[in-house]
């Protein structure tokens, strides 16, 4: 009986919800202005190919960035843990000086991609050089 019992209810438990989201009321986005917020920062319309391909860009040179950072922390506690071990300390200045030399590379990388995509999309937005013979 108690067994029967406990699976109604969880029927119950489980119906009742989708019974009530049938009814027609404003969605929380709609309520909210998570819909207008993201209208105004354009991500969801009007993003081109450029633009995504550039964010992809900048978001796995800043997720590049934070693991170099990750790196040198660990390189920092890997040195204070060593406790005067000379092949320890050595491991952990040789992390830091990789950390740090890859976090270089990605710094200027992320300068390259950047100048070249301010480029690009100066190049873009232009539309072309001035037609000859004109009203002069």
């Amino acid at each position: 009986m108690k067994n029967k019992y406990h699976i109604s209810s969880l029927f119950l438990f489980l119906l009742v919800p989708l019974l009530v989201s049938g009814q027609t009321a404003p969605s929380l986005s709609e309520t909210s202005g998570l819909n207008a917020a993201a209208r105004r920062t354009t991500l969801i319309q009007g993003a081109n190919l450029f633009t995504i391909v550039a964010g992809v860009i900048n978001g796995l040179l800043s997720l590049l960035g934070m693991l170099f950072t990750v790196l040198v922390i660990y390189g920092g506690f890997k040195w204070m843990l060593a406790r005067g071990n000379s092949q320890q300390v050595d491991e952990a200045k040789k992390v830091i000086s990789n950390a740090a030399i890859g976090l270089a590379i990605v710094v200027l990388s992320y300068v390259i991609v950047y100048a070249v995509l301010q480029v690009l999309e100066g190049g873009l937005g232009q539309s072309g050089p001035p037609a000859e013979g004109g009203g002069g």
